[in-house]
């Protein structure tokens, strides 16, 4: 489980992001889209100016326009793109020739969903509702894991996050409110166990 890629979103404070990056988490997520951990384009870019280069800066969206999603990339300067809706192929073409690092997130109840079928480099399979720290049942016989490149996510915590993974047989996870001491507010201590959980 060493080499379980773990993904931390929803940060909001220098204080936070220099955390993940000293435990060891290979992403960091900053929201634009509508949340209580939403940033704009300046706060992220000085954010993501603190990460090194090995750690990747991931920008979540939802239900956002093109242009929209195109000017916060362009403006906070973050290497990765994570859609979050009804996005089509067509957001994922044009990002691509910028060369984005592109995710693609859809809910575990989505049927089958196959890694790569939008063109992106990276699958997230979360909760039918997503930041809201709510569980699905991933330890379902019926869930049938994607192959490739994908994180599991959704009331993921550092008690849960071992299990998720070997049941799953996950690629990597990602958390946001598993990691809050409140809603939208990152706990340093909870980051820091989440990590040490994950790579054990």
């Amino acid at each position: 489980m060493s080499d379980l890629f773990v993904k931390i979103c929803g940060l909001r404070t220098p204080e936070h992001v220099d955390t993940c990056v000293e435990a060891g988490a290979d992403a960091v997520g900053f929201v634009f889209a509508p949340s209580a951990r939403t940033v704009d384009a300046v706060t992220a870019r000085k954010l993501a100016a603190r990460v090194p280069s090995h750690v990747l800066t991931v920008g979540v969206f939802r239900g956002q326009s093109l242009p929209e999603v195109r000017r916060l990339t362009h403006e906070s300067g973050i290497d990765a793109v994570q859609l979050h809706g009804d996005e089509g192929p067509e957001y994922y073409a044009a990002l691509r020739e910028e060369g984005r690092t592109l995710i693609r997130a859809t809910t575990a109840s989505a049927t089958a969903a196959r890694l790569g079928e939008f063109g992106e480099d990276m699958l997230l399979l979360d909760a039918p509702d997503p930041g809201s720290g709510k569980p699905w049942n991933w330890a379902s016989p019926d869930f049938a894991a994607p192959d490739g490149r994908w994180l599991l996510a959704g009331g993921l915590h550092p008690a849960n996050v071992r299990r998720a993974a070997e049941v799953t047989g996950a690629w990597g996870v990602d958390v946001s409110s598993g990691v809050e001491s409140e809603r939208g507010v990152k706990s340093g201590e909870l980051i820091r166990a989440f990590v040490a959980a994950a790579r054990l």
